[in-house]
């Protein structure tokens, strides 16, 4: 008995412990449950369930015609809902090989094989997030939505996709600097798409994701979404065609010039716009690219584009006239214990417009000198009041800060006058330069550059930038009008000659700068040339600056090395600009003749009798040119021999590289308007396949 009652008790005492335990088990569920049930549930849910940002379309970027510079195309990564209990085991089944067949045939990145089996895996493992492609086109997408299974709709055909923004330039490099770049949800520090970040990136929005076994997180379907808000575009005032015309021109003349970087700015006179911006720099693997925006940010010494300011400054303070005398003495003279020197030496005594004209050193250091000597601080506050002392405020980040010595600077020295008139001693950047140039194109108004004309949402408007005004009036009208005369006389028969053309007036300054090693001073080998200017000089529209640093190969002069460039630029806007080339002038004739010289005999019957004109064209022979004896200018037939390069001075660019070709040589062309030179003359043997340069312009 003692021992079946130890035993009971022994049971008693089991069951009893396992009552208690579970007891105390299911009122820890009822508690969990009835108590802390929210809380568990909110857990696991934040565990399993997570918002995940959407990010909304960046705007785009456009230029002043409407041209796109910069946009964003969505990419998408494509998956696959393997496990869906939508699709039909059957349906699976009969449609997998072709699903296989299809991706493999369209991707080519796996055989048809290696996809049946990723597929056929993914059911095997119930897999809800299957990875079919990762940055997959738009295009690609809508193949992908009629493949087998997929075509059975977003549902029932398990396709689930995600997409990302990749920011893409159409016009790839073209005003790289100035443009910016955006790239894996970061703007750059410089150019438009940071400095308008905050407009273009819009807001963004919410899914609600759920966590599934292989780790992965896949939207769900809840309706609770928040719709991201789409970023603004912005409307620039760049215009791509001339924009690719400057970089192309710059392009060009490095490469010839064998130059380290170099920039071109195009800016329309009333407003402030600028219509192109090119910078270009040498890499280490001999090519050029957009390193650096050389346009805004590099501050050096100007050399004698700062000119103009000086005498600007002289004629505003009543101390010199144009036709007052300076003796530029040899090309040699000497303040203090520095010597002036004239990059062409020669000469005596000369006008202030002609020292100008000639860019002379001495002349001008002298009237400065002479001028400002007894208080030189009356020319630094006349400088001052031209307000190219101070950072004019880009929309665009990275402005060089100009500098203009004061008496009271620690490095004014008893030259510096003398050597700040002719642009040493100063720093400021290309655009500084230029937007003082096209203060006096503006008759003395200054205007600040922009870049940017509007800011646009879903196509309207929603912020327009006008046109701000840096200064006034920089100088009075009679200043301004000795300043522009002597731009244009500079020209005219001074060191921008080149510039010079029968069509339309240009006014300009030429500049050659010596450039300082930090602390090793100046050397013979580095220079800048530039040239700053304004057409047409009559009626300003356009301003523009080019500068190329460093050439190696050739000349170092602005008129040598820049102006070219402003020409090109020049030539292709009274090309393509109708506002412009309405108001051509002919510089050199008063009366007409037939703007076709030479060329097709029907061509220029054609055009003779459609333009009114009465000069006699002979009927006879395949071609004719314009020929002036004592009878008077008249057409005559021409013979072409066909061993021999014919003369095709004068013809129109068709006509000429028609008639070389026929002949079998590989023509070159250099320039817009007439034939005015061949490499080739007239009547010279050659071979099949010889190349001939011919050089167009508008001037006979």
């Amino acid at each position: 008995m003692d021992s079946r009652k130890s035993i009971l008790t022994r049971v008693y005492l089991v069951y009893g412990f396992m009552f208690v335990i579970s007891f105390a088990i299911i009122g820890k569920i009822l508690y969990i449950q009835l108590v802390e049930g929210e809380m568990w549930k909110a857990k696991a849910e934040k565990l399993s369930l997570k918002y995940f940002t959407i990010q909304p379309n960046r705007g785009n970027i456009y230029d002043v015609n409407g041209e796109m510079l910069a946009t964003s195309v969505p990419l998408f990564e494509v998956r696959m809902d393997a496990a869906s209990p939508l699709i039909a085991d059957s349906t699976f089944d009969k449609d997998i090989d072709s699903l296989a067949l299809c991706l493999a045939g369209y991707f080519k990145d796996k055989t048809t094989k290696a996809y049946k089996s990723l597929l056929v895996k993914g059911r095997k493992n119930k897999n809800r997030y299957l990875l079919i492609k990762r940055k997959a086109d738009f295009d690609q997408l809508k193949a992908i939505r009629t493949f087998p299974i997929f075509r059975l709709g977003k549902n029932s055909g398990g396709l689930i996709t995600t997409v990302q923004n990749k920011r893409v330039y159409p016009f790839d490099n073209l005003g790289y600097r100035t443009l910016g770049w955006y790239k894996d949800g970061n703007s750059n520090n410089v150019g438009i798409e940071s400095s308008f970040n905050d407009e273009m990136q819009g807001m963004v929005g919410k899914r609600l994701y759920q966590r599934i076994p292989d780790g992965n997180w896949r939207p769900m379907n809840r309706g609770n979404e928040i719709e991201p808000v789409n970023g603004a575009d912005i409307i620039t005032t760049i215009d791509i065609n001339i924009q690719d015309v400057a970089e192309e021109a710059l392009l060009q003349q490095l490469i010839v010039n064998k130059a380290d970087h170099g920039c071109a700015i195009l800016m329309e006179v009333k407003t402030g716009e600028i219509r192109a911006i090119a910078n270009l720099g040498l890499t280490k693997q001999g090519t050029y690219e957009e390193l650096y925006n050389y346009a805004i940010g590099e501050s050096t010494e100007p050399g004698s584009t700062f000119k103009l300011f000086s005498l600007l400054a002289a004629f505003e303070d009543g101390k010199v006239k144009l036709n007052d005398l300076v003796d530029v003495t040899g090309g040699i003279t000497q303040f203090g214990r520095r010597t002036m020197r004239d990059s062409h030496m020669g000469g005596g005594v000369m006008t202030v417009q002609q020292a100008f004209e000639k860019s002379s050193n001495v002349g001008i250091s002298k009237v400065i000198y002479k001028a400002y000597a007894s208080n030189p601080q009356a020319f630094v506050d006349r400088l001052h009041s031209f307000s190219v002392n101070k950072r004019m405020g880009l929309e665009i980040k990275g402005e060089g800060r100009p500098q203009i010595l004061g008496t009271k600077d620690g490095l004014w020295s008893n030259s510096s006058l003398p050597w700040m008139s002719i642009g040493y001693e100063v720093a400021l950047t290309p655009l500084q330069i230029l937007t003082f140039y096209n203060a006096v194109a503006n008759d003395g108004v200054m205007v600040k550059p922009r870049f940017v004309k509007e800011i646009r949402k879903a196509g309207l408007p929603v912020t327009s930038f006008e046109t701000q005004i840096i200064n006034q009036r920089i100088a009075s009208k009679e200043a301004i009008a000795m300043a522009k005369t002597m731009l244009e006389a500079v020209v005219d028969h001074g060191t921008g000659s080149v510039l010079k053309n029968p069509i339309y007036k240009v006014a300009g300054k030429t500049g050659t700068a010596q450039v300082a090693q930090n602390r090793g001073g100046y050397n013979k080998t580095n220079y800048k040339g530039s040239f700053v200017g304004y057409f047409p000089a009559d009626n300003p529209k356009y301003s523009c600056i080019v500068v190329i640093n460093n050439p190696t190969v050739g000349g170092y002069y602005g008129g040598t090395i820049s102006a070219p460039v402003f020409r090109e630029i020049a030539d292709r806007i009274y090309a393509t600009d109708p506002e412009v080339g309405m108001n051509w002038t002919d510089t050199t004739h008063s009366i007409r003749t037939n703007p076709m010289q030479a060329g097709n005999t029907k061509d220029i019957q054609y055009l003779s009798k459609w333009l009114g004109y009465t000069m006699g064209v002979p009927n006879a022979g395949d071609w004719i040119t314009q020929v002036t004896d004592s009878n008077g200018t008249r057409f005559a037939s021409v013979a072409y021999a066909q061993t021999t390069i014919p003369s095709v001075i004068g013809m129109g660019a068709s006509d000429a590289v028609y008639r070389l070709e026929k002949l079998g040589v590989k023509v070159q062309i250099n320039g817009v308007g007439l034939v005015k030179q061949q490499s080739l003359p007239a009547g010279s043997t050659f071979l099949p396949g010889m190349p001939i340069l011919l050089s167009l312009g508008f001037n006979n």
